[in-house]
């Protein structure tokens, strides 16, 4: 559906494919921490574990974000989109 001239499903669509590469990029960093951890390097590991818990915030806001999108697509149905 198309509101305001924004494909809302797209943009969900493309919040999501965010979300996947943010979700990917916590793994790696989960890894890392591991193998700084295992290796007796506290400080890197403990800026990987910081690092970590960041990534998930990021992907609250992102799940948060695309739930929103759904919300406000439902409350712009109203509008008429005309080519001028």
């Amino acid at each position: 559906m198309c509101t305001n001239g924004v494909n809302a499903s797209q943009l969900k669509s493309t919040i999501e494919q965010i979300d996947e590469a943010v979700a990917l990029t916590r793994r790696w960093t989960h890894r890392s921490f591991h193998l700084a951890d295992d290796a007796a390097q506290k400080r890197t590991a403990e800026k990987l574990q910081q690092a970590q818990s960041l990534l998930d915030d990021v992907r609250a806001l992102l799940s948060e974000a695309a739930d929103i999108v759904e919300s406000e697509s439902d409350s712009n149905a109203d509008v008429t989109v005309s080519l001028v």
